[in-house]
Order: C-alpha cells, then structure tokens, then sequence
C-alpha cells in the first residue's frame, strides 16, 4: 500500500469514474486500475462497486477512504513542518467552531489569517460541540472551540472565557438589561436543539435544578430553524449572546439574560493531547484567543467575560 495508491482511490471515490480520477492525478487508465487492484488485493475485499454510471465506494472502500483522507492530511502537515520554508506558516488547517460562535468569529479570523499567514488554507468547520468533539477526536479538526465539558479526556484544553446564556423569544417580549428568572419559564413552550448537545443538557440541568420540567414543543440540529421557530412564536430557547446579535440588531428577537439563578457556559480552545500541534495550528490558536480576547475586552461580545490568558 503507497500514497499513490491512497490518492488514486480517495480521487475515484469524489469523482465517480476511474477516468476522472485518471485526469485528475494525470494517471493512464491502467495505471488507475492497477493502482486500485493492487489495494483491493492487499486488503482482501472489494473497495469499489462497478455500476453502470460510475464506481461507487463498498462499506469497506468508504473505511478506507476515511482513514486514507486522514493519512494524507497528517503526511501533508509534516510536509509543510519540514520543508524548506519551515520558518512559513502554510499548508491547510482544519478549525472547528461552535454553530454558536461562528457568526461572531469565522469571517474574521479567516480574514486575519490569510492577511498575515497567506500561504496557509484555512477550512472552518461549524457544528454543534457534539459534532466538534467527534472531529477533534477523529482528527479531521486541528483546533477547536468546545464547551467546557468533563469529556476532555484526551484532550488539551485551555479556558477563554464564560458566556452569560440569554432567554430568547419573539421581538418586543423581552428586555435585554432586565434579567428573566429561570422559573418565569415554568409552563412555557420551549424550543432547544437535539440531546445530547452541549447547550441542552446545561439547560436541562439547570430547569431540573430549579424544579422546572421543560414544555418542549420543538427540537432541532439547526440553529437557524431554532431560531426561526422562536421568532414565529412556537415557543422560548435560551442561547448565548453570540448566536443571536444579528437578531437582536435587526429586531427578530428578543432576549433577556438568565436570571435567579445566572446560568452561563465556559469556551475552551481544545487540541487533541495525543497529536503534536503544527505551526499552523499554533499560530491559528494565537489568532484565535486574540480575537476573542478583543472583542470581550471592547464590549463587542455582549455577556461574556475573559478568563483566559
């Protein structure tokens, strides 16, 4: 098994065809189909159904392809670390950043990233920290922005800051300096995103705590949707500040900090403990907490306060 034949398999499993791989790797045909025997034949089982209209992956080809995409992508990091530029941030950097927080964060940080480091390809991946935990985990993210969760196991992470959680629900009905008591939510129809996402199970922690059942009329992997619903009155949510400003700007929802008792959640940079961070990694970091740092520090981030270095 070699890195040319890794490539061959990955450029066959996002085009479809054999040929478009060829054209992609400017590969003969038959050094294509060599290139795919010879891994079919050293893992014993069949990595390609040959369909009519194209190759499509077998559950075994799209493992391989999967572990493949992450061999390529660590020999492609060492690549960048030991090459004669080593001195120059570049290669490609995979982050991972909370549905929550990307609004708030992404376009920015991309933006001075490629002003000070434009050698370097920066991927932003969003999701909910479920999602960012499983990236982190599998390595298909470098670095990321998680709730302080106790499953770091594995993980190094360094606490940033703590976010005040805000009510939310339709325009007009609530006061953004006027704190709401988390029992004002008793008997009112709830909208939270799917268990067992992050933000849901501190809010369900903290109804329970208070004596509070939740009223949930609606759930959803969606933060747009959720806040959609909210805004078209099916019911309340409780957000950070970060995932709503937009809204709260343009007037499509409303929002009251959570009161009586205050709730709030903890951001922490996360990096996997077992991998060695690249220099990409580490200057994107830099980047990263200076930007958060900035905007809590000049009040652009309302609700949240800096803990971090």
């Amino acid at each position: 098994m070699d890195i040319k034949q890794i490539r061959t398999l990955i450029a066959i499993a996002e085009t479809g065809s054999a040929t478009k791989a060829g054209e992609l790797l400017h590969l003969v045909q038959p050094a294509v189909s060599r290139h795919i025997r010879m891994l079919e034949e050293e893992c014993g089982v069949p990595l390609f159904e040959r369909e009519r209209h194209g190759m499509v992956l077998t559950d075994a080809g799209r493992t391989m392809a999967e572990y493949g995409r992450r061999a390529l992508r660590e020999l492609d990091k060492g690549r960048a670390e030991i090459g004669p530029a080593s001195n120059t941030v570049s290669g490609r950097l995979v982050i991972g950043l909370l549905a929550s927080t990307s609004r708030l964060l992404a376009a920015e940080l991309v933006a001075r990233l490629h002003a000070k480091y434009p050698a370097l390809t920066v991927s932003v991946n969003v999701g909910y920290a479920g999602n960012v935990v499983q990236w982190l985990e599998a390595g298909e993210v470098e670095l990321a922005l998680l709730y302080d969760t106790r499953s770091s196991q594995g993980m190094q992470v360094e606490a940033l800051l703590d976010e005040r959680l805000y009510v939310i629900g339709p325009p007009g009905e609530l006061v953004a300096d006027t704190p709401f008591p988390l029992k004002a939510l008793k008997d009112r129809p709830m909208v939270l995103p799917n268990a067992p996402h992050g933000l849901r199970s501190i809010i369900e922690h903290a109804l329970a705590v208070a004596g509070i059942s939740v009223k949930l009329v609606a759930e959803t992997n969606a933060l747009d949707l959720q806040k959609s619903l909210v805004a078209k009155g099916f019911g309340y949510t409780i957000l950070p500040s970060s995932a709503v400003l937009d809204e709260f700007q343009q007037g499509s929802l409303s929002g009251a900090p959570v009161g009586t008792p205050d709730l709030s959640r903890r951001i922490v940079l996360a990096r996997a403990a077992t991998r060695r961070p690249s220099p990409a990694s580490v200057a994107a970091a830099a980047e990263l907490v200076g930007l958060m740092k900035e905007m809590v520090l000049e009040k652009a981030w309302p609700g949240a306060a800096w803990i971090g270095r």
